[in-house]
């Protein structure tokens, strides 16, 4: 949502930046009218192949690279401020309100997005083993950009903190309260700038309030989430303690029986290292059939390859389960939307996943399901009693909007 749409028609741009362990994200987005001035990607950080892509707001046809190692997160930063100075844009442009960082997990200290100084930074550090590849990267982003522009409003906002809102009864684990409470064990969810964004948005095309809409939001892309979204406020969500809870992913398993892991250590004979790498990284679709690509897994189950259709029924009986488990936590159910790389592109997902369940009002109209649009949209028949619906995700706007309502307030 553009800072327009919220009746801020103030001038000023953010610059969001999605720090990760090798690669620095950035877009810089005009609040007024939600326009994205550049939006760049330094990537293979610390390689000798390291590479610049920056795209400005002509378009494509402006886009600029440099290829050529970049030693770290700093000097990438640095690299980013000169593309935009050559757009005129630069980290010490008047315009700059505020730069806004992606952080992937708040834990319990962070249910908002906060204004970052010394203490928040240190917090942020003390999260580093909920999050051991990703807060540390994020932390890099911070003070780098704190460094180049130590007098400018920076904010950080948390991946998880869409989801502190869900109760207890969601939120805990059935295991010794002293135990979990001693190491913060607890569900905390991720993706939430995504669930945050696209239940709003859902919200818009119903031409309803957020506070009056029950919805199901299904983020699926390489890693894949749930959130049950009530009035505006997530109620339960599929990831946990770690990203590798809930739907199966395209190198994750999702949710499996925790004693499949001292199985594999009693009598595979292998390491907690082992298992993690397992679960993490070789599970999910490409554990089943090679492919994490849901792309090339339709095509092999087109061509009558076994696997990838087993894959696929997996894939898709595990989000089937999830809607319905869903509908019974709201009660009610406005809509069910799907979003990211796999939910917005992959007709054939969307269509197996609410297939079945036309007793819950859920269904797809097929020739407005196969039309192929970047717009939201509705893919229910008319008149459905449940809408369904694709919505697209932009977390980037979620952050820089975010951001600047913090730093406006």
């Amino acid at each position: 949502m553009a800072a327009s749409e919220a009746g801020d028609s103030s001038p000023g741009h953010v610059l969001v930046l999605n720090s990760g362990s090798s690669s620095v994200k950035y877009q810089l987005i005009e609040m007024a009218t939600g326009t994205r001035l550049a939006v760049g990607l330094v990537e293979r950080i610390g390689e000798s192949t390291s590479r610049l892509v920056h795209t400005p707001a002509a378009g494509e046809e402006a886009r600029r690279e440099r290829t050529g190692r970049v030693a770290d997160h700093e000097e990438a930063l640095r690299a980013m401020a000169e593309e935009l100075s050559a757009d005129g844009l630069g980290l010490d442009s008047p315009e700059l309100a505020a730069i806004g960082h992606r952080v992937v997990h708040g834990g319990r200290s962070f249910t908002e997005p906060v204004l970052i100084d010394d203490h928040v930074v240190a917090e942020i550090e003390r999260l580093v083993p909920l999050a051991p590849l990703h807060n540390p990267a994020g932390l890099a982003g911070i003070r780098t950009a704190r460094r180049l522009r130590p007098d400018l409003p920076q904010v950080a906002v948390f991946d998880t903190a869409f989801h502190a809102a869900i109760p207890p009864a969601a939120a805990r684990y059935a295991i010794d309260v002293a135990t979990a409470d001693r190491h913060r064990i607890r569900r905390y969810g991720f993706h939430g700038t995504s669930h945050a964004y696209v239940s709003r948005a859902t919200a818009r095309l119903l031409d309803r309030a957020p506070s009056d809409v029950n919805v199901i939001v299904l983020h699926l892309g390489n890693g894949a989430s749930a959130a049950a979204v009530r009035g505006g406020r997530c109620v339960e969500t599929s990831m946990g303690l770690t990203p590798l809870e809930g739907l199966v992913m395209g190198t994750r398993s999702g949710d499996i029986d925790p004693a499949v892991v001292f199985h594999l250590m009693r009598v595979g004979k292998m390491s907690a290292d082992d298992i993690d790498v397992l679960l993490n990284k070789k599970s999910g679709l490409v554990g089943l059939c090679g492919d994490n690509d849901v792309r090339e897994i339709l095509r092999r189950r087109a061509e009558g390859d076994p696997e990838a259709a087993l894959a696929f029924d997996i894939y898709v009986h595990r989000l089937r389960k999830y809607i319905g488990a869903y509908y019974a936590v709201l009660g009610r159910v406005d809509a069910v939307v799907f979003t990211a790389g796999v939910g917005e592109h992959a007709a054939a997902v969307r269509e197996a996943a609410v297939a079945g369940l036309e007793g819950l009002g859920l269904a797809v109209d097929a020739e407005r399901n196969a039309a192929r649009s970047g717009a939201a949209r509705l893919i229910s028949p008319a008149g459905a009693r449940v809408a369904v619906a694709v919505v697209p995700t932009d977390e980037e706007m979620e952050i820089a909007q975010q951001t600047y309502t913090w730093v406006k307030a």
